[in-house]
């Protein structure tokens, strides 16, 4: 498992919206064949040595925020009120626990306090949890001791308190897949092929902000300026509550290249391409077409006079929770896939 360091690491590392530093010294760390530029916004741009600067320009993306939560004010007997970062359903956070950056850099641990049922009324009980309504709870006994002796601040970052393993079978269980397990993609893609000799001219960007709003790929895709985009994503598997004719993201079955969603109807004829090309190198993949969700494609596929960009996902269950599985196989035939549609690309591309 040539990449599982790197994954594990990339995972573990916290970094919610707009506080990315952490993983992009991760990716500091692994992303050692490529010339790498950091620009204010925290977006990783990775440009093969191989570049001439006078071919296509082809763009592969992941994200490297996590969903999370900040600190909105601190209460007079020592607990966190914290607003969500990205997307989360209220029922999984509860009693959920996180870690809290401190204004050292040092995260502290905390639980999202419950009260007792002890105190509940029936009706109480029976009233679904709102995280307008929840708490954090450091073992503090009191605001001074939260912001003094803790070194807690309002507008602190809350990440998961999570810690990446795998299974025998080659499961995955880690937070942030979504999109550690992208960002992994673009940096293997682009250490897999850094002494290959391609048709075009191939950028790697790890960009921020995705999950409130595809912000740093706004970005990013200006500064790159690409003529094609392949995006890695881990999407969100539905295998756990679907039959199997309904099923587009399922463990072990490949990645899921994206018809349609919430921010993109894919170019039919890219599209159309990369099937074939998966077809003939018999890498496994599911089709989807989403009613809903949005990858950072969204922001791509809009800019100058519009870029051929496709999806390749790589399946998570339960994503954006504290805990999602993935399939490593998954993972290695998006890079597979990926690597050679890069190949396969003509000079003359036209979609």
């Amino acid at each position: 498992m040539k990449y599982i360091d790197m994954i594990k690491d990339l995972t573990n590392a916290n970094g919610i919206s707009g506080f990315e530093d952490e993983v992009v010294e991760v990716i500091k760390n692994y992303a050692v064949s490529e010339d790498m530029t950091v620009d204010t916004m925290n977006n990783v741009f990775l440009n093969k040595k191989q570049n001439t600067k006078n071919r296509p320009v082809i763009m592969i993306d992941g994200h490297s925020d996590e969903v999370g939560f900040m600190v909105q004010f601190i209460t007079g007997n020592g607990l966190l009120k914290f607003i969500p970062i990205g997307g989360w359903q209220d029922a999984n956070v509860a009693a959920q626990k996180v870690r809290i950056k401190n204004r050292d850099g040092v995260y502290i641990k905390g639980v999202v306090a419950s009260v007792p049922p002890h105190f509940l009324s029936a009706a109480q009980k029976d009233a679904p949890p709102k995280i307008e309504n929840m708490l954090i709870d450091v073992g503090a006994t009191s605001r001074d001791e939260v912001i003094n002796d803790f070194g807690i601040d309002v507008a602190a970052p809350i990440v998961p308190d999570v810690d990446f393993t795998i299974n025998n079978n080659g499961i995955m269980c880690a937070k942030a897949f979504d999109d550690r397990i992208g960002a992994s993609a673009v940096i293997a893609t682009m250490e897999d092929l850094a002494d290959e000799e391609l048709n075009v001219d191939l950028i790697g960007t790890v960009s921020t902000q995705e999950e409130v709003g595809l912000r740093g790929a706004e970005v990013a895709v200006k500064t790159v300026n690409p003529d094609i985009a392949i995006v890695y994503e881990g999407t969100p598997a539905d295998d756990t509550f679907t039959n199997q004719y309904e099923t587009q993201a399922a463990l072990k079955k490949g990645p899921q290249l994206r018809h349609r969603d919430g921010s993109m109807i894919t170019n039919p004829k890219f599209l159309a391409f990369v099937r074939r090309i998966a077809k003939e190198h018999n890498i496994q993949f599911q089709d989807a077409v989403r009613a809903g969700g949005g990858t950072d494609g969204g922001k791509i596929h809009l800019v100058a006079g519009a870029i051929p960009t496709i999806v390749i996902g790589i399946p998570v269950r339960y994503a954006h929770t504290h805990y999602g599985y993935c399939a490593y196989d998954d993972f290695i035939n998006a890079v597979e896939l990926g690597k050679a549609v890069l190949r396969n690309i003509p000079k003359d591309l036209k979609y």
